[in-house]
């Protein structure tokens, strides 16, 4: 049984950071299966060493985001969990209370040690793909970075794709012209904007081509310049199309490539030019890949467990075929 005690100066942060009744600490304390004690400004964490540890950077990392005027809930609380003792490669030396995205209507910090890793690699690579479940924030925060670079002046527009494959559904029965056809499958997008920006603003950099929501079919023949450029949903691409999104790249451009290898709708004997590229790009500088996990997804918990039954059968069924 381990035992650390330390003290936090301002009592009065130190109260929005306890919750009330405590509750954000009764969070970290039935995750981590350890016991803590508040005496005034003294906290007193028994358990094994190693969750002790995992603790007290989790209480540190929610006492300086509230000495940082950030409002924390049961969701931020689980978030520095998850991100206590991380290890982010060759960041280690990057507090990871001080990755923000800052937008015009949040700001946006990672929630899992994936998600940071995942937010340092797109700001340290031109091309990074983006793997794994629905739910783990790949699309949000891909596009929260686009949006930050864009208020910063980094770079002059964000192009936003889809492959508009009919998962079950058939585009030709839907009413409408093209853009009214292809538009539900660029919602995500649409919503994740208007997460970040005022609905004008957003309204306005579209009607002025500063954000672009297209189909993947629309990138054909264009150089992509000075621009945060994302496509969504990459597992239902086919080689060809992969390969003509990719090459689209151009000068002060990022690309951020996203899909889950799980959910491939193409036809039956289609391979998907998502694990076609990853294949035929690893080990090329530059080029980084995050894959995420059902430990990462921060939607209602009761998704995490979904996307793990899904996860347990596929690798049993795997299983069986290899026998």
């Amino acid at each position: 049984m381990a035992e650390i005690e330390f003290e936090l100066f301002n009592n009065q942060l130190l109260q929005q950071m306890v919750g009330p009744n405590d509750s954000n600490l009764k969070v970290i304390e039935e995750t981590l299966n350890v016991e803590i004690g508040t005496f005034g400004n003294h906290i007193n964490i028994k358990g094994s060493d190693e969750n002790c540890k995992m603790a007290k950077e989790a209480i540190d990392s929610l006492y300086s985001k509230v000495s940082r005027g950030i409002e924390i809930g049961e969701q931020e609380v689980k978030a520095a969990i998850r991100l206590s003792g991380a290890d982010i490669g060759n960041n280690k030396q990057i507090d990871l209370n001080d990755i923000v995205l800052k937008t015009k209507k949040r700001h946006i910090y990672p929630r899992s040690q994936t998600q940071a890793k995942y937010i340092l690699e797109m700001m340290d690579n031109e091309l990074v793909f983006g793997l794994g479940p629905a739910g783990t924030g790949k699309t949000y925060l891909a596009v929260a970075l686009a949006v930050t670079m864009m208020l910063e002046g980094t770079i002059d527009k964000i192009i936003l794709s889809r492959p508009a494959v009919e998962a079950g559904e058939n585009l030709g029965f839907l009413p409408g012209d093209l853009k009214d056809k292809v538009d539900p499958y660029l919602r995500p997008l649409y919503d994740a904007l208007y997460e970040m920006l005022p609905a004008e603003q957003v309204d306005k950099k579209l009607a002025a081509g500063e954000i672009e929501i297209a189909p993947l079919a629309f990138m054909r023949g264009r150089t992509l310049s000075n621009a945060f450029v994302i496509l969504d949903e990459a597992q239902n691409t086919t080689p060809m199309q992969m390969k003509m999104f990719l090459t689209r790249l151009g000068e002060n451009s990022r690309m951020v490539v996203n899909g889950d290898l799980s959910q491939v709708d193409l036809p039956r004997g289609v391979v998907s030019g998502l694990r076609d590229a990853l294949g035929t790009l690893k080990n090329i500088k530059g080029i980084s890949s995050v894959t995420f996990s059902a430990e990462d997804v921060v939607r209602h918990g009761l998704v995490a467990k979904i996307v793990c039954a899904y996860e347990n059968r596929n690798k049993e069924e795997h299983d069986k075929d290899q026998d």
